[in-house]
């Protein structure tokens, strides 16, 4: 029988749910990437959702140059920004939140005030969790 959890298909077998793996995984493991937020939330603060490249990087602080151009070229193919190429001297390149892109922010506003929320709760739990645990000998 077929059944969803909070938009998730699963199937309930003799032997319990199955899950199983389906296009929505890579939107989530993109979306929950720690750089994919930040250019993100950068763009949704800029003028008309809209930065040039060197500006994107001097606002994520730590984020390198090939990892902004990955995320960036990620976000493009899933269609969340547009790169605008202008053919000057020197080339100019802007990216933009898509429409697609900027409906997606309330909805990350929602998990990022979770996270801010419940992270001194999650912290906690993880130095419960390691002090419990024996110390492996290897």
């Amino acid at each position: 029988m077929n059944r969803q959890i909070h938009g998730r298909p699963y199937q309930v077998t003799e032997q319990g749910p199955l899950f199983t793996p389906c296009a929505p995984h890579s939107v989530l493991a993109r979306l929950g990437d720690k750089w994919t937020i930040l250019v993100m939330s950068h763009l949704a603060i800029a003028p008309g959702y809209r930065l040039r490249f060197s500006a994107l990087k001097k606002g994520i602080e730590g984020i390198t140059q090939r990892m902004l151009t990955r995320t960036l070229r990620n976000l493009e193919r899933d269609g969340l920004v547009i790169r605008h190429y202008f053919p000057e001297v020197p080339p100019r390149v802007e990216y933009e939140l898509s429409e697609m892109g900027a409906s997606m922010l309330p909805a990350l506003e929602s998990f990022t005030s979770w996270i801010r929320n419940n992270w001194p709760q999650i912290e906690e739990n993880r130095r419960i969790f390691n002090k419990a645990q024996p110390i492996d000998s290897e």
